[in-house]
């Protein structure tokens, strides 16, 4: 991801101000060092004072293929300086209204005997003065713009919503590169997660891989005696394997799991969304029954697996993880309501990297719903704030985003190998639920750690997607 970054001035007041080129500049400087700190891709193209230097600056910018551009209003500047600038880039902008100190010096101001000298004071104190006049015009020519409002130095509120900013941008520029593989078929009859394909590359960009579980029953026999050993070695540092876990099972799951890395590295993927019956073809129900060891190890490790094909869930997960929050698969179990909370979880690969200790592994005689019996992960999400999040298909077919916050908090849980927490919200239990249900989500979403809404807010408004808040 490359971030852009020009700053504002109008060319008539450096012959007039001494010295006030160069402060403004500083101040950019200033901008473009907290910027890199975030991102090391910057690209910053300086002071642009002249429409000539609007019309190269946006040529450059395209040319760099940036994903985000930060316009930083050090002073008055003619709004014929900007639009040059966006309106060749195509890409999102955030207005940086940003003043040099919380306060003007008045005392210190007023006593300065030449006026000529108080004017270039002032004028190196007037970021605000043009931000309205550059909303104006990028309103009346269609350019979406959002605004941080602030201090340039000693701002934590100002700086932090810059840093989710880039870190959405970040996000957004993953979703439009990332390589999702569709493994297998949808769960029959569960309507709710039938996804429109074309309508995800609309909203997100991406690619998506339509891949037969036939390959990955092919590469399981390609895996080596060496390959197994170091796979089970891996489940024993990674896993609490529970000692009723048979060994010819361990050993299947090991095949399956190397296996699924070289189809990922074939196919360089993602995120995976995968489900299978398989019946009637030992190789498929193998391959299938012992798929979700290294699914965990898969989404462990930023690759996130959702089954019963679950598209949308593929991508909220993938965009809870990008985050760096997570993104494990979930949905209700049931409702606690005499400590007001409710269990969530699900059957299937669980996102080991943000667990509650190490995840057990566990031998299912049965996997309810589905064919065939093989080992589970069971794990809880560490105890703390949460975010919940479903990428949501409206009924008139977009998109939309879907985001609760909550806490994961300890206490007993339904010990049936599949992973399970308890989460409580702060608009109680029954609320939280008819809220969320009310907009139409598809029964499962994603869960990962920290309180993220503003963050995923923020991706909303980079992507142009409607973003709800439950709570």
């Amino acid at each position: 991801m490359k971030i852009g970054l020009f700053g504002i001035g109008l060319d008539a007041y450096w012959e007039q101000f001494e010295g006030l080129k160069r402060r403004l500049e500083g101040y950019l400087a200033v901008v473009a060092q907290k910027l890199s700190a975030m991102h090391p891709e910057v690209i910053n193209l300086g002071l642009i004072d002249t429409a000539n230097r609007a019309f190269e600056a946006g040529a450059a910018f395209r040319t760099a293929d940036v994903d985000l551009i930060f316009l930083y209003v050090s002073t008055y500047a003619l709004s014929s300086t900007v639009l040059p600038v966006v309106q060749r880039a195509k890409v999102p902008v955030i207005i940086l209204n940003l003043a040099p100190e919380a306060a003007i010096d008045y005392a210190a101001f007023n006593k300065m005997a030449n006026r000529t000298r108080m004017t270039g004071e002032w004028l190196a104190y007037c970021s605000a003065c043009p931000v309205p006049e550059i909303a104006n015009v990028f309103n009346r020519t269609g350019i979406k713009f959002h605004q941080v409002t602030g201090v340039l130095n000693n701002d934590p509120e100002c700086w932090n919503e810059i840093a989710e900013w880039v870190a959405a941008a970040k996000v957004a520029h993953t979703m439009a590169y990332n390589r999702m593989g569709c493994i297998g078929h949808y769960y029959s009859g569960m309507l709710d997660i039938y996804a429109d394909l074309t309508n995800h590359y609309a909203h997100f960009g991406g690619h998506i891989e339509l891949l037969e579980v036939e390959e990955l029953a092919s590469l399981r026999k390609s895996v080596t005696e060496e390959e197994i050993t170091n796979r089970i070695k891996l489940f024993n540092e990674q896993f609490d394997i529970q000692p009723d876990c048979p060994a010819d099972e361990l050993e299947k799951a090991a095949i399956t799991s190397v296996a699924l890395d070289k189809l990922v590295k074939k196919y360089q993927l993602g995120s995976i969304a995968y489900y299978y019956k398989g019946t009637g073809n030992l190789d498929n129900e193998d391959t299938i029954n012992s798929i979700i060891l290294g699914n965990s190890l898969l989404t462990a490790r930023g690759i996130p697996v959702a089954g019963e094909y679950e598209i949308n869930n593929a991508q909220a997960m993938k965009i809870m993880d990008s985050f760096g929050a997570g993104g494990s698969f979930t949905e209700y179990y049931a409702v606690d309501y005499n400590d007001d909370v409710i269990l969530m979880g699900h059957d299937g690969p669980g996102h080991i990297a943000i667990a509650e200790g190490k995840c057990r592994v566990k031998p299912l005689q049965v996997y309810h719903g589905k064919v065939g019996s093989g080992l589970s992960v069971e794990m809880s999400v560490k105890n703390g704030p949460v975010t919940l999040l479903s990428v949501v298909q409206q009924a008139g077919g977009k998109l939309m985003l879907l985001v609760a916050e909550g806490e994961s908090v300890p206490g007993p849980i339904l010990e049936i190998g599949n992973t399970n927490s308890r989460y409580k919200f702060s608009i109680g239990v029954r609320r939280f639920m008819n809220d969320w249900n009310s907009h139409g989500p598809a029964h499962h979403c994603a869960v990962g750690l920290g309180h993220i809404s503003s963050k995923i807010n923020k991706l909303g408004e980079l992507l142009g997607m409607e973003v709800v808040r439950v709570c």
